[in-house]
C-alpha cells in the first residue's frame, strides 16, 4: 500500500527511517496512527549497559556515576532507608556490548523504526568540567573510547535505518558532581550535591552542548531530562520500597531561605535547578547542533516526563476530589508550567513569575505513563513546608493500579500545552501470563483514541526491549519485550507482546483481531 505523505519533521538524515514509517503508518480503516509514526522502544544506559558477556567489567560497567556508587556501596545497601537490593550490576542485560543484535530485534523482528537510548554523562566525562571552557578543551578531556562507543552505536542505528531519540540525562549524574553515599549520610554538608548545587546547572549544559557538537551529526532528537519529579520525590522527598534514588533522604528543609525569605524542602530546591537545566539544556543543543548543510535539519529537543493522572478516592467526597486537584498540580503542572510556558511557581503557593528564560523550549513533549494516583484527600495541607497545597496523604496513595484509560487523560491534557507530543515510555513487569499483551493493545487502544480526538502523537515507545537493571529494585521487574536469558546473554528470548507489537507496527494500527482479543475494561 502506498500512501503520500508529506516528508516527518524528523531528520532528512534518517530519510530512509522516516519513508519506512510512511508506509507503516498510513492511516485510514484499522490503520489510525499517522503517517511518518515512529514506533520504537525505549532503554537506558545505566540499565542496559552493564553485565557483558565479553568485555570486562572496567569498560562494560560505568564506575564513575551517582547510581554506581549506590547500588554498590555496602553502607547504602546495609541501610534499610534506601531499599537497594545490591544486586550485581553484572546480572543487567549487556547492551555496551550487544547493542547492535538488540537493533536487529528492533528492525527484524519488531520491525521497528525507532529507539531511544541515552547517553551516560559520567562515561564521556569521568573527571570534572568545571573550569573547562570549549568545545576542543572538553573534548580533550572527555574519554575517547566513550565517544568512539557511541559513534558507533549511532552508526548502528543508521545502518538499520532506525531513529534514534537521545535523553542526556536519565537519573544520573557523574559522581564528581554528585556524591550519593556522602549526601545520604549528610546531605546539608556533601561538597558534590548534585541537584542543589551551583554548578550542576552550568555543567549539565556544558556537557549538553557538548554532546549535541560531537554527536549532532548522527542524532537530530534529543531530549534533556527523563522524569524529573521521579528523582526529585524518591531522592528527597518520600523514598519508598517502591521507587529510591540518590542520595534518598526525607523532608530535609533548605536552610537557605529563598528571595522572599521562604523556607523551603530540599525537594523544590532540587526541583528548580532541573527546571533551569531543562532550559539551559535545550538552549546549549541549539546553539550547538544547528541547521545541518544540505539537509535543511535542525534538531528537535524535548522533556520526558511521567505524567500522572490523580483520581479521588470517592469521587463524592470534596476532600478527596480537591486532593486529587492538588496532587495533579504539585506533580504535573508546576514542572510543566514552568518549562513550556516559562510560568513559575517557585514557593508552589500560587504566586506565578513569568520567566523568558524559561518559556518557549519545547519542540515535543515526551509523555511517560504507567499509573495512575488514587488519592484520599484531607482537611488541610499535609505538608505545608512543602506546599499548602498538598491537600492529600502521600502515605495512602494507591499506586500501579492498571489504567489503560489514563494514557488518554494525560495525552489529552498534554495537548493544551499546545505541543506536539511522544509515548517515551510505556509497559508492564507483569509478564508471567499474558498481562503484557493486554496491556499494549489496551493501552493503544487509548492512544489511538487520544489521536482521533486531535491529539497530536508523533510516535510510540515501548519500555523496554530486554529486561533490565530497574534501579533499586535489581533485576527483580521484568519490563522486556524480550526474556533475558541470564547465563547466555546473548540469548534474548521473546515473549507474547512481540507478536502483538510487530502486528501493530506492520498494520499501522490495532486491528479489529486484537481489539477482540484484548477489550478494554468496561
Amino acid at each position: 500500500m502506498r500512501c503520500p505523505t508529506p516528508l516527518p519533521a524528523f531528520s532528512v538524515r534518517f530519510l530512509l527511517a522516516s519513508l519506512a514509517a510512511t508506509f507503516i503508518g498510513c492511516g485510514g480503516g484499522d490503520a489510525p496512527f499517522p503517517a511518518g509514526f515512529y514506533y520504537g522502544v525505549a532503554t537506558a544506559g545505566f540499565q542496559n549497559d552493564p553485565g557483558c558477556p565479553t568485555v570486562p567489567d572496567a569498560e562494560c560497567i560505568d564506575s564513575h556515576s551517582d547510581w554506581y556508587d549506590f547500588v554498590t556501596s555496602k553502607e547504602i545497601k546495609n541501610d534499610p532507608s534506601t531499599f537497594v537490593t545490591g544486586e550485581p550490576l553484572q546480572h543487567a542485560p549487556g547492551s555496551y556490548e550487544l547493542f547492535a543484535e538488540d537493533f536487529d530485534l528492533v528492525k527484524d523482528q519488531l520491525g521497528g523504526n525507532a529507539v531511544r537510548l541515552s547517553l551516560e554523562w559520567s562515561r564521556i566525562f569521568p573527571t570534572s568540567t568545571v573550569g573547562v571552557e570549549g568545545y576542543e578543551a572538553l573534548k580533550n578531556l572527555a574519554d575517547p573510547k566513550a565517544l568512539a562507543h557511541y559513534h558507533a552505536v549511532f552508526a548502528a542505528l543508521s545502518q538499520r535505518h532506525l531513529l534514534p531519540l537521545v535523553t542526556l540525562h536519565h537519573y544520573t549524574l557523574p559522581s564528581w558532581i554528585h556524591d550519593a553515599v556522602g549526601c545520604h549520610k549528610d546531605v546539608l554538608h556533601c561538597k558534590a550535591n548534585g541537584w542543589l548545587g551551583k554548578d550542576v546547572v552550568p555543567e549539565i549544559a556544558k556537557y549538553a552542548g557538548f554532546a549535541a557538537k560531537e554527536f549532532g551529526g548522527q542524532v537530530d532528537l534529543w531530549a534533556t531530562l527523563n522524569e524529573p519529579f521521579a528523582v526529585v520525590i524518591p531522592g528527597y522527598i518520600f523514598p519508598t520500597a517502591d521507587r529510591t534514588n540518590p542520595p534518598s533522604v526525607s523532608l530535609v528543609q533548605d536552610p537557605t531561605p529563598d528571595g522572599q525569605g521562604h523556607n523551603r524542602f530540599l525537594g523544590i530546591t532540587a526541583a528548580l535547578s532541573m527546571i533551569d537545566a531543562h532550559a539551559r539544556m535545550y538552549d546549549a543543543i541549539k546553539h550547538n547542533d544547528t541547521v545541518d548543510a544540505g539537509t535543511g535539519t535542525a534538531a528537535r529537543v524535548g522533556l520526558v516526563y511521567n505524567l500522572t493522572p490523580a483520581t479521588p478516592r470517592d469521587p463524592e467526597n470534596p476532600k478527596d476530589v480537591q486532593g486529587a486537584r492538588d496532587l495533579f498540580y504539585i506533580y504535573n503542572e508546576f514542572f510543566l508550567n514552568a518549562t513550556i510556558r516559562g510560568d513559575l511557581d517557585a514557593n508552589l503557593n500560587g504566586q506565578i513569575t513569568h520567566r523568558d528564560d524559561l518559556a518557549g523550549r519545547m519542540d515535543y513533549l515526551g509523555i511517560n505513563y504507567y499509573t495512575r494516583a488514587i488519592v484520599d484527600g484531607t482537611s488541610g495541607p499535609f505538608l505545608p513546608q512543602l506546599s499548602q497545597r498538598t491537600r492529600f496523604n502521600p502515605l495512602t496513595l494507591t499506586l500501579w493500579t492498571e489504567y489503560p484509560q489514563g494514557l488518554y487523560d494525560v495525552v489529552m491534557f498534554a495537548r493544551s500545552y499546545g505541543v506536539p507530543a511522544l509515548i517515551t515510555e510505556n509497559g508492564s513487569s507483569d509478564q508471567d501470563h499474558a498481562a503484557a499483551p493486554h496491556y499494549l493493545v489496551q493501552h493503544l487502544t487509548q492512544l489511538q483514541r487520544a489521536i482521533t480526538d486531535g491529539a497530536r502523537v508523533e510516535g510510540y515507545f515501548y519500555w523496554t526491549l530486554v529486561d533490565n537493571y530497574e534501579w533499586n529494585h535489581g533485576m527483580s521487574m521484568r519490563f522486556g519485550l524480550y526474556q533475558l536469558e541470564p547465563d547466555s546473554k546473548k540469548t534474548r528470548t521473546p515473549r507474547e507482546a512481540v507478536d502483538i507489537y510487530r502486528q501493530v507496527i506492520a498494520a499501522g494500527g490495532l486491528s479489529a483481531d486484537l481489539l477482540s482479543r484484548y477489550p478494554l475494561p468496561q
